[in-house]
């Protein structure tokens, strides 16, 4: 017999993942700053993260970031607000409302 994941198991799991990624974001980004105490340093390395390819590396995370706070509020409405039975429709809004918020950014940030 073969497990079947469903819509909240995939939620799950993205939910779990994204809070890996911000974990490790946090851990690099104390170790970047920890060494900027002076203006010049500061201005040298905001400069690196001009970088195009950084920028797009920013713009993932804030697709993570978005994610993540957007599927934990369905969480607390799942667990507070009996909000198990709508658990489909709730998955599907956070993500919906992830990529038009990733687009928008997009746009902000390249356009």
């Amino acid at each position: 017999m073969r497990y079947v994941k469903h819509y909240g198991t995939w939620g799950y799991i993205l939910h779990r993942l994204s809070g890996l990624a911000l974990t490790g974001y946090i851990l690099i980004h104390i170790y970047l700053v920890s060494g900027l105490h002076n203006r010049p340093a500061w201005q040298h390395e905001m400069e690196i993260f001009r970088n195009p390819f950084l920028m797009v590396l920013e713009w993932c995370l804030f697709s993570v970031v978005i994610y993540h706070s957007l599927n934990g509020a369905r969480i607390f409405i799942i667990d507070y607000f009996n909000g198990a039975r709508y658990q489909k429709q709730l998955l599907t809004a956070v993500l919906v409302l992830s990529f038009v918020f990733f687009a928008g950014m997009g746009a902000i940030m390249f356009l």
